[in-house]
């Protein structure tokens, strides 16, 4: 990139190459790494999707306004998801009731919902002084719940269809994806992908081996770890476990760093570091789930996968 507060304004060909490339399903996804969050554009096909799509994480109120305010429709998925998760789990634990313990539990529901649309005001009813305090308004309330999405996982917005081409538009034009002030003061935003592209530079992994001795009944057994560094795309670690599976008989451990600001589990988390523990028979961690963490740890053992978040 050139240029310090429009980074892609010398070059406005670049990012419509890039979609170019997605479209065409030459490039199967890229990442926009700024200093505030982190932008993921992904061909169709991928995670279940027919049309592109762009991941960003994390936002702000102030950012998704701002979207909305340049044309972009976005939705919440993690919201959704929890939110559909909440109803469901109602649901299931109101049909496990009958009568008078059905009609309890369905006042105490209909409580905490009156609960989050005032706000966590209905205690000052049980006070008496309900009248002499003045409660905000439904505006209010659903802006402070808007702010409280900011910088957590929920708060990662996804982008589809002909709004990835705008959302590329307004990245172009957003200032805040360069720092003013600061470490990374002036510095553009880092664009990453796993093909070649106009004004790519080429960077190799950092790679360290370590051979050491265990101690085990009969005697010593080697152990060799493996330290990968760098910015590792999902499709470098699918490659990694790919070649090490038969190499290693089908039993490593392997210990996962990721990018921060890709936290949330959008399909393709970027990684940082990766330890793995070669000729050491895996661990087996219960249970092998995926929640809203990052895969943190994944075991083979006699050429089984499990993981930990």
């Amino acid at each position: 990139f050139t240029g310090k507060n429009v980074p892609w304004a010398q070059d406005m060909a670049l990012q419509q190459r890039e979609c170019v490339l997605l479209k065409a399903r030459l490039c199967p996804y890229f990442y926009v790494c700024s200093y505030q969050f982190t932008a993921l554009f992904r061909a169709s096909g991928l995670a279940g999707n027919s049309s592109i799509t762009a991941l960003l994480t994390p936002t702000t109120r102030g950012l998704r306004e701002a979207m909305k305010a340049g044309g972009i429709e976005f939705t919440l998925p993690l919201l959704e998801e929890r939110r559909k998760s909440k109803e469901q789990g109602s649901t299931a634990h109101n049909q496990e009731t009958d009568g008078e313990e059905e009609e309890t539990q369905s006042e105490a529901s209909n409580k905490e919902d009156d609960d989050d649309d005032d706000g966590g005001f209905s205690w000052l009813k049980e006070m008496g002084v309900q009248d002499k305090i003045k409660k905000p308004d439904n505006i209010s309330i659903k802006e402070r719940n808007s702010v409280c999405l900011d910088h957590k996982p929920e708060s990662v917005v996804c982008v589809s269809g002909t709004h990835t081409f705008t959302l590329i538009n307004f990245l172009i034009n957003c200032k805040s994806l360069v720092a003013g002030a600061g470490s990374q003061a002036g510095l553009p935003p880092t664009l990453l992908a796993p093909t070649a592209f106009r004004g790519a530079t080429l960077h190799s992994l950092k790679a360290r081996s370590v051979n050491v001795k265990t101690q085990v009944r009969a005697g010593y057994q080697d152990v060799c770890s493996l330290e990968v560094t760098g910015p590792i795309m999902p499709h470098s670690l699918h490659a990694l476990t790919r070649m090490l599976r038969p190499a290693q008989r089908g039993g490593f451990s392997t210990a996962l760093y990721t990018h921060t600001h890709t936290n949330p589990p959008i399909k393709n988390p970027l990684y940082l570091f990766v330890y793995i523990l070669l000729f050491l028979p895996a661990s087996l961690p219960e249970p092998s789930t995926l929640g809203k963490s990052p895969l943190r740890q994944l075991h083979l053992n006699n050429y089984s996968y499990t993981w930990k978040s």
